[in-house]
């Protein structure tokens, strides 16, 4: 059976297949959504982030030769996670695959499949509940007193949506029988661009790149997502175009969205094309 997915086709009885990306989307801004999924319209897309990728990918291969002796990663001891381990499972490698939704539920009552790819899953052996890890990259500010770099934190307007995305991944998890933890991680590896003499190697042509690696705790609460993705298909079955959000943008989260902010540049000026 073909698969039901981009632009929205009510007529279409199979179930729509919508990413954990476009459900932010929907968060952040209804009306782009709208207009992506129901409409088909086409947004500038993001650049690709190679080396936040590469990252990802490295430190995949880190903790899977863990997961496949069964004990925790050193690091993971070092930081007072001595009971978890990475969690070993067939479908591992699937439920990182994010263009394919490999970690999926079907929500019959809604007629959708709800999925993404997530980072990794970890899982502690005290209670044999599931623990979500992001990977996230960055490369951070000095701290106040110039003398090494500042620690990450959870703060921010942008980085509500990692925490979303946390909750999502919870939810579908539990959706497919596991009992997962509210509690989640978001491992960051921060590049040192201060501290560091340079990165070229004199003897060959080579590199290196040093990063401080943090653990930071999140308590997820998933209680929002079943009465969102309502929502999302509401939005989808919607024959006109709900509005633009008019907040939620900005280093402060208090700026309209940034399309919005265009179109009435266009409108205003007259502009057509």
């Amino acid at each position: 059976m073909p698969r039901h997915r981009g632009t929205y086709d009510p007529s279409n009885l199979t179930p729509y297949e919508i990413s954990r990306s476009k459900v932010e989307n929907f968060i952040q801004c209804p009306a782009c959504f709208w207009m992506d999924r129901v409409k088909g319209i086409k947004f500038p897309s993001m650049p690709m982030w190679l080396l936040n990728t590469a990252t990802d990918t490295l430190l995949k291969k880190d903790f899977d030769k863990f997961r496949n002796l069964r004990v925790p990663h050193p690091l993971m001891e070092k930081n007072g996670l001595k009971d978890i381990v990475p969690f070993h499972h067939k479908d591992i490698d699937k439920w990182r695959l994010s263009t394919h939704l490999g970690l999926r539920t079907e929500i019959k009552d809604l007629n959708l499949i709800f999925g993404g790819g997530l980072d990794d899953v970890w899982i502690d052996t005290t209670t044999n509940e599931l623990i979500i890890v992001d990977y996230k990259s960055t490369a951070g500010k000095k701290s106040e007193d110039k003398k090494r770099l500042e620690p990450i934190n959870l703060e921010g307007s942008y980085k509500k949506s990692f925490k979303r995305q946390m909750e999502m991944y919870q939810w579908i998890l539990r959706q497919n029988g596991f009992t997962v933890k509210d509690l989640s991680y978001f491992l960051y590896v921060n590049g040192d661009q201060h501290f560091a003499k340079g990165m070229l190697k004199e003897s060959k042509n080579s590199a290196i790149m040093n990063f401080e690696v943090q653990f930071i705790p999140y308590i997820g609460d998933d209680s929002w997502v079943f009465d969102t993705l309502q929502k999302v298909k509401k939005c989808l079955e919607q024959k006109e175009c709900p509005k633009h959000s008019i907040s939620g943008f900005g280093p402060k989260g208090d700026l309209p969205c940034e399309y919005l902010t265009f179109l009435n540049g266009i409108k205003s000026n007259k502009l057509k094309f």
